[in-house]
């Protein structure tokens, strides 16, 4: 038995949608409340907890997705399944970054959110066909994430020379003669570099490095 709970502010939906969960022996509908901020009371309150809670994102005191980030850092083990009537590219995101673990479209049909409560239940991410499509758009046409630079841990042009050919597993005298210095300014800087980057050995520098592609 999956114990169900409800948010909505419309008291046709709430409705609607219980009629859909008596209707299956698979499912207890332990409440549904009207707001987010009473259902993050009844998280907070009730016992035996949900463990699918369908959430609604537009509701007039507390929005589904500020419960839904209230309510996942209370208890991350519900599983928030939120419920729109349209699929909107910011909520979608949003709902995600909240915590939530699905997002359906509220006219699916009774089968879809039958299917898609087990789906959330069994740790599956049950989503609209067309919410989906909308996700995999966005993410097709996100800019891919940069990676960190040299500047954005505060080392200068001199460190960053001396940081490539540490990494390239050059000795302090190696690296003073490959740049006209003295093996103690290089030892000096490699200090300065260490501590800028929070490590401990040309290993870590070697590692960093590669993995930021600054070699």
């Amino acid at each position: 038995m999956i114990r169900v709970s409800l948010t909505d502010d419309r008291h046709d939906v709430r409705q609607n949608f219980a009629r859909i969960l008596e209707c299956c022996e698979d499912f207890e509908l332990l409440w549904s409340v009207d707001d987010g901020e009473a259902a993050v009371k009844r998280i907070q309150t009730e016992r035996p907890l949900p463990d699918v809670l369908l959430m609604d994102i537009e509701m007039r005191q507390m929005d589904g997705i500020e419960a839904t980030r209230r309510i996942h850092a209370l208890q991350p083990t519900i599983r928030i399944v939120m419920l729109t009537v349209f699929e909107d590219e910011d909520n979608i995101f949003a709902a995600i970054r909240a915590g939530a673990a699905g997002y359906l479209l509220k006219d699916e049909p009774p089968a879809a959110l039958y299917q898609s409560i087990h789906d959330a239940h069994a740790g599956r991410i049950p989503m609209s066909p067309l919410v989906a499509r909308k996700a995999l758009e966005l993410l097709r046409t996100a800019p891919a994430p940069s990676s960190p630079q040299p500047a954005d841990f505060g080392l200068s042009e001199r460190e960053v020379d001396i940081l490539r050919h540490l990494a390239g597993g050059l000795t302090y005298k190696a690296i003073a003669q490959q740049l006209f210095l003295s093996p103690h300014t290089v030892r000096s800087h490699t200090e300065r570099i260490y501590r800028k980057l929070k490590i401990n050995s040309k290993v870590e520098a070697s590692n960093l490095a590669a993995r930021h592609r600054w070699i």
